[in-house]
């Protein structure tokens, strides 16, 4: 299968849903966006992944899953997003033995994926049906849309907004890093597309 390569791009407070955080990874080629949400913990756990100079006073779980993995003598090779339903994320880590050269191949939340692939640095990949359900393609160039647009989208009452007012909005709205009001927006425009096709 022809597998995305995504980067994360950051991990930003999720402004709808109490006590989440939105990680967002990026398909590197087509700079499409793909927002997920995950929680607390593992938001913390993918920082301090991330940054290598710092280490907690005790090893969170993905510390001592990593020091499993190695202590068995296998390495982790990448992590595949492969499938979205109803908004949730379906993720497989590969892990390859070291002595056998076997695979081994596990299924994790995409939150807990992300946190071991940064440990190891280890690639994360997608589908390009994943990408297409529930990637977003924005300029984040272009100037922001009027107050009046994101009232009426706050609202709820897409259905009276123009599909470029629809397309502005999920600009902004990533923009402003409020990815579930993205995933709103991007549903209905895809709603309003197929209709179109």
């Amino acid at each position: 299968m022809d597998y995305k390569r995504l980067i994360i791009r950051g991990i930003s407070y999720s402004q709808t849903q109490s006590g989440a955080y939105a990680l967002l990874l990026e398909h590197e080629e087509t700079n499409v966006k793909l927002p997920v949400v995950i929680g607390n913990f593992e938001a913390q756990s993918i920082s301090l992944g991330l940054e290598k100079d710092i280490h907690p006073p005790r090893p969170l779980t993905h510390d001592l899953f990593s020091k499993f993995v190695v202590s068995a003598n296998f390495t982790l090779t990448s992590v595949i997003i492969y499938q979205i339903i109803d908004g949730v994320f379906f993720s497989n880590i590969n892990f390859k033995n070291n002595s056998n050269g076997e695979e081994l191949i596990l299924d994790a939340r995409t939150s807990d994926a992300v946190a071991m692939a940064v440990r190891f640095d280890a690639p994360i990949y997608t589908t390009s049906q994943v990408l297409s359900e529930a990637g977003i393609l924005l300029e984040l160039d272009e100037p922001a849309t009027a107050e009046e647009s994101f009232e009426a989208a706050s609202e709820g009452d897409l259905a009276s907004l123009t599909l470029e007012d629809l397309q502005k909005l999920l600009e902004d709205a990533v923009k402003d890093e409020d990815f579930d009001a993205a995933m709103e927006l991007q549903q209905e425009i895809k709603r309003r597309n197929k209709k179109i096709e």
